[in-house]
């Protein structure tokens, strides 16, 4: 399978199969995209009338392009076949063992954020905090559950985790003291909006936690739009310093700010700019999802607007790069040479599987998307996973089990998508989120323009 398009000034062919990425002059470009379905003649005759006003362009020239063409194949570098799809990947009865676990340490908060696919921290349920008896019960599961796997994630998330402050150090703690025994290596990530960052929360952060996630959607007034304290003002000013200091004591590394973009900011590259001039480098921007009568949510009109938008930030991203004042975009990381084994290529995420929610009480969900929905309870931290009809759909998951990805070129740099975004708009975790699938894609051709711009220098 072949993905062709030009952007920034490159013509860029993608060979899907074999991962190869080639940037070629236009006449390779048309040979390319003939190749498949017509014969040397054909091609040659309709090059040549294609280029009859430039004299370089002649019969040898073509047929060279052509011969060029037909060696990089036989390298397995064009035109290769999916050689994943009839491969013995029996994920229904594969031996899975859990690598990470989302701990829901707070079901409260103390903004009342429009959009909030949590429902304002509570997940459509009671206002709960987890116990620290809970949350050491979790950490057990994780290390009896993950097999010989050292290395194991634990996200703390809400709500509002810092709302339950004194639970997360103890959580830590604890986990911290079994590592030696149990073999085992633990990396944390905190998640907050932080409205209570102090000292000790940043002092604590930057000792303990691998990664940390700050909430920031842009520009004050964009912010502030729908991220709101429970008195309905805006939480913009309170945050901002906080974030700037935690980033500035954490050494500007093992972080990311992550903004949501809506229909009201459908410019959103003006957000990303604006943290970036606040002095935050690591950058994350995520399309809202929520019900399509929301009066911020996305529609097929943006489509074109974000599709400009996702180009701009790659153009001026490279700019940037240059000026030696780098950016980095989480949607743009990708590794072209050594990236994930072709096993996480094709299963994704591992959500229900080797990944997993824990709310305050100890229920386990697929993931925290799923979590308040009856249907998609898997057990809980006690008895384990009972609700193994649930979880063997969730093995299923993946990039040659729904139809709909068949023909996409994408589908081994998303693995099918996430089974919450096709279940929330298809009612189906085997669905596909369309307007999700475009958005993909396009920023996975900024991504290898990237690349190549990159390799062009």
């Amino acid at each position: 399978m072949i993905h062709q398009y030009k952007l920034n000034g490159y013509n860029i062919v993608l060979d899907v199969f074999s991962g190869s990425v080639h940037c070629v002059d236009e006449l390779a470009y048309d040979v390319i995209e003939m190749y498949e379905n017509n014969d040397r003649n054909t091609i040659v005759s309709t090059m040549l009338e294609k280029y009859a006003d430039n004299p370089e362009i002649t019969e040898q020239e073509v047929n060279d392009c052509i011969d060029d063409v037909e060696e990089l194949k036989e390298q397995g570098k064009l035109f290769t076949e999916d050689k994943y799809e009839n491969l013995a990947f029996d994920f229904k009865a594969r031996n899975t063992v859990i690598k990470a676990l989302c701990l829901h340490v707070a079901h409260t908060c103390n903004l009342n954020c429009e959009y909030c696919f949590a429902s304002q921290g509570k997940y459509h349920g009671d206002r709960a905090l987890m116990s620290f008896e809970t949350g050491k019960r979790a950490i057990d599961f994780l290390v009896e559950n993950s097999g010989s796997r050292v290395n194991l994630e634990v996200d703390f998330f809400g709500g509002e985790p810092l709302m339950n402050f004194d639970v997360v150090k103890q959580i830590v703690a604890y986990a911290r003291s079994i590592e030696k025994e149990k073999n085992k290596n633990f990396r944390f990530t905190l998640t907050t909006n932080g409205m209570l960052v102090d000292d000790d929360v940043i002092e604590f952060a930057n000792k303990e936690c691998h990664n940390v996630v700050l909430s920031l959607d842009g520009r004050k007034e964009i912010h502030d739009n729908l991220r709101k304290t429970v008195n309905g003002k805006g939480s913009y000013d309170i945050i901002v310093p906080k974030f700037q200091d935690f980033v500035k004591k954490r050494g500007n590394k093992g972080y990311y700010v992550r903004g949501t973009y809506t229909h009201n900011n459908t410019d959103f590259t003006n957000d990303i700019f604006h943290m970036a001039d606040l002095g935050f480098t690591e950058l994350s921007m995520e399309p809202v999802v929520c019900a399509s009568d929301d009066p911020y949510a996305l529609t097929y009109d943006d489509l074109p607007v974000l599709f400009e938008q996702y180009e701009i930030l790659a153009k001026d991203m490279l700019r940037r790069e240059k000026e030696g004042k780098p950016i980095t975009f989480y949607h743009y990381m990708i590794d072209l040479t050594g990236g994930p084994c072709i096993y996480k290529r094709i299963s994704g995420c591992g959500s229900g599987t080797e990944y997993m929610a824990v709310t305050p009480w100890g229920e386990l969900f697929p993931c925290h998307q799923f979590v308040g929905d009856p249907k998609y309870s898997l057990g809980n931290i006690y008895d384990g996973v009972t609700n193994t009809e649930i979880q063997n759909e969730f093995k299923l998951c993946n990039a040659y089990a729904r139809e709909d990805c068949k023909n996409c070129w994408a589908k081994l740099y998303c693995s099918g998508g996430c089974a919450a975004n096709a279940y929330h708009a298809t009612g189906s975790i085997s669905g596909i989120y369309k307007y999700g699938c475009e958005l993909f894609k396009k920023r996975m051709e900024c991504a290898i323009m990237m690349k190549v711009a990159q390799a062009e220098e």
